[in-house]
């Protein structure tokens, strides 16, 4: 196990390893989010209360979880580059946090979309809605401090410090429609009990779900190698690398 840490932790190793993965994270990537898209427009049936207006839940719902667990990842990158130095885990949270913001305003802007014909408005100050807008500004204010110091190495400290600080918004979102009353649905999902909505619902949903996390990983490596180009580009190795590709 510490082996593969280690292994990871080269800049070098990732990068080839990298080369072999991406092409089947974008494939499969590919193939989820058309069979999701597809199934959940066009073949799965109207909601029984909220029509055809329901099947937003399509994006919205992936793009929310993917939004929170990337602030998750980050969090723990960031904690192993304090304790371990692996400048990879730095590399890595660099490539997401922009990923991770985007998704954030995805789901803020589908939720505000889907909000106009079930609660009647855009915006409403919901316990869930207001958490997910200060993940968002988390994200901002990691990208901006990673830009607000001379030296990369203070940027890169002081935001894994943020994501670790922040992280601790991720349980309120998750738990904010049990903690207070809300007008936001309950999870779609949970692990103890069955989805409420029938199979022809929740299954292109769950597609939807992994066709993200694929999308997500697959662009997450396209970044962090081009990530690991530009801080390694002094080695031999990133040298020997780009007079072959000429």
């Amino acid at each position: 196990m510490w082996g593969l840490i280690h292994k990871l932790g080269s800049p070098k190793w990732f990068y080839q390893l990298s080369a072999t993965l991406q092409p089947w994270c974008w494939g499969a990537a590919a193939l989820l989010l058309l069979t999701g898209t597809l199934w959940g427009l066009v073949f799965a049936p109207a909601d029984y209360q909220q029509g055809n207006s329901f099947r937003i839940i399509y994006v919205h719902v992936p793009a929310a979880f993917l939004a929170q667990s990337v602030f998750v990842f980050m969090a723990g990158a960031g904690l192993i580059h304090l304790v371990w130095k692996i400048k990879m885990a730095d590399m890595a949270a660099a490539a997401m946090a922009p990923l991770g913001a985007a998704m954030t305003f995805v789901a803020l802007f589908s939720g505000a979309v889907w909000g106009v014909p079930t609660w009647g408005t855009w915006w409403i100050w919901d316990a869930r809605l207001t958490s997910m807008l200060i993940l968002l500004f988390l994200y901002i204010g990691v990208i901006a401090l990673r830009g607000a110091f001379a030296r990369r190495d203070s940027g890169a400290r002081a935001a894994s410090v943020l994501a670790m600080v922040g992280v601790i918004n991720i349980p309120i979102i998750k738990y904010s429609v049990d903690w207070w009353y809300t007008l936001h649905q309950p999870a779609s999902f949970t692990l103890t009990s069955r989805p409420a909505m029938p199979v022809s619902m929740w299954l292109p949903l769950l597609i939807m779900v992994a066709g993200f996390y694929c999308f997500f990983i697959a662009l997450t490596l396209m970044r962090t190698r081009s990530e690991i180009l530009r801080r390694e580009a002094h080695t031999q190795w990133v040298q020997t690398l780009v007079k072959e590709s000429r």
